[in-house]
């Protein structure tokens, strides 16, 4: 059996906390943002954690289970 690869999209993407979590960015954040508030621009700045039900799939793209 060949090894897995890691799918190069979701390495750039997402990150591994040390429990395993799923870390990502948040969109809408490249440009055009003179419309939205203040507090949407400070919430999308911060990084989240994904949904258990969506972070077991990124999980097998990065090949960590």
């Amino acid at each position: 059996m060949p090894k897995q690869k890691t799918h190069t999209g979701a390495k750039k993407r997402f990150r591994l906390t040390a429990k395993g979590k799923v870390k990502f960015k948040h969109a809408k954040m490249r440009h055009i943002q003179e419309h939205m508030s203040k507090g949407t621009k400070a919430t999308l700045r911060k990084g989240s954690i994904m949904n258990e039900s969506d972070a077991r799939h990124v999980r097998s793209l990065l090949g960590k289970g």
